[in-house]
Parts: C-alpha cells; sequence; structure tokens
C-alpha cells in the first residue's frame, strides 16, 4: 500500500527531459500504447518506440504531428535570454557624449570608493 504522506515525483524540468521522454509522458497520460498513438498518428509503432527510447532524434514537424494525435499542442520556441542586464539603462547612457559617459563613470567609481569599495584597516602603520 503506498504511503500516503509521501509526495509525487515530480518530473525533471522541461529542458531537461528528451523528446522521447516527453512523448511517452504525454502518452501515458492520455492512456494511450503506443500501436494506438501510431495509428492516430498514421505511422508504425516501432517508430514511437524507437522515438521513446531516443534511438532516433524527431524531427520538430513530426513531434508536432504526434502530439496533435493527442489533441494536445507541441510547443517548441525561443526567447530573448534575461541576462540580468537593465537595456534601458545601457540605452540611455548611450544619449551621453563619450566623455559624459567617462565622467559619470568616474564619478561612480569615486562614490564606490568613498562609501563601499575598499575598506581601510582600523590599524595605522
Amino acid at each position: 500500500m503506498p504511503d500516503p504522506s509521501a509526495k509525487p515525483i515530480e518530473p525533471a524540468p522541461l529542458e531537461d527531459r528528451t523528446p522521447g521522454e516527453l512523448l511517452r509522458e504525454a502518452r501515458i497520460r492520455h492512456g494511450l500504447s503506443q500501436e494506438k498513438l501510431a495509428i492516430r498518428a498514421g505511422t508504425t509503432q516501432s517508430a514511437i518506440a524507437r522515438i521513446e527510447h531516443d534511438k532516433i532524434s524527431p524531427s520538430i514537424k513530426t513531434m508536432t504531428a504526434l502530439f496533435q494525435a493527442m489533441e494536445e499542442d507541441f510547443v517548441f520556441g525561443v526567447r530573448p535570454r534575461d541576462w540580468g542586464v537593465d537595456l534601458t539603462l545601457n540605452h540611455s547612457n548611450l544619449g551621453f557624449t563619450a566623455t559624459g559617459r567617462l565622467e559619470r563613470q568616474l564619478g561612480f567609481a569615486d562614490f564606490v570608493r568613498e562609501f563601499g569599495g575598499e575598506k581601510s584597516s582600523s590599524k595605522e602603520t
């Protein structure tokens, strides 16, 4: 008898799973055998098995068709990476002349040295 207090095992993050793992999870979620999915998708059971066992690397088009056969959308895309940089600040700094940018940075360096940069030693030499 399963332990009712046990937490369910969470799947690996999406980016850590293979196309085969994603396909197998969806197929099982829909209660389909490999054969039934193959019939729906117009392919063979052995093709489904090869994908699920990561023997082949399916195209995005193939994955889309397989998920559509299960009435799901396979979404694959790109998005800009968040580098943690404030691009608006970069763009506003470009409004200054080269000399103006240099003066701003020197002023910032002075501020850091005065208020948070180098720690002075309590010992006098």
